[in-house]
């Protein structure tokens, strides 16, 4: 059944999910990382811009874009779910990622709503429209999991992605991480 977004503006319909919860929208296919991705993982979280407001988050090697992979990789065979790479449907190269992954916020255990993508897309509606599938999957496959995003209080273009899929600032849950004040966005609960 499609899934249309809530609270999204622009809102973009997940044409379908694959039993191996690869996923497509109107614009995108979502699929699981895999080795191949290894080099488009390095060049997305080396990117300066695109790591701005985690800086910690930037990779120096394209061994670290490996590790990283593996840990994504872990997280998908211990979860189920995890991060997806975002492509233009029928485009070969990675634009970006975007996903959720357990982690514990204060004494909870939640999934943090995780994106990221190339500058060159920047603008587009493709976070926003990645976004919306991937909360939209957790609402449906993991409804009782308390879904978040922290976001950084000058990262306004991240705050808005939130907004536009349907998460909503709770101020009550902020905290402070390596890079600094997390603000937190959470899916509201029905």
């Amino acid at each position: 059944m499609p899934w249309l977004g809530p609270g999204t503006t622009q809102r973009r319909i997940l044409l379908s999910v694959r039993r191996d919860e690869d996923m497509t929208t109107e614009r995108l296919s979502l699929l699981r990382p895999t080795r191949a991705d290894v080099d488009a993982i390095f060049s997305i979280n080396s990117d300066q811009r695109a790591c701005v407001h985690n800086p910690s988050d930037r990779l120096a090697t394209r061994d670290e874009a490996l590790q990283l992979f593996r840990r994504w990789d872990e997280h998908w065979l211990r979860f189920g779910f995890g991060y997806w790479v975002v492509r233009d449907r029928g485009l070969d190269a990675p634009i970006g990622f975007c996903g959720i992954k357990v982690m514990r916020l204060g004494e909870r255990e939640v999934v943090n709503l995780f994106y990221r993508f190339d500058p060159a897309v920047w603008g587009s509606g493709l976070a926003t429209e990645a976004v919306s599938a991937v909360t939209g999957w957790a609402a449906e496959n993991i409804p009782d999991r308390a879904l978040i995003a922290r976001i950084r209080p000058q990262n306004v273009a991240s705050q808005r992605v939130a907004i536009h899929a349907g998460l909503a600032r709770a101020e009550h849950l902020d905290t402070i991480s390596e890079d600094g004040i997390d603000w937190i966005f959470a899916r509201p609960r029905r």
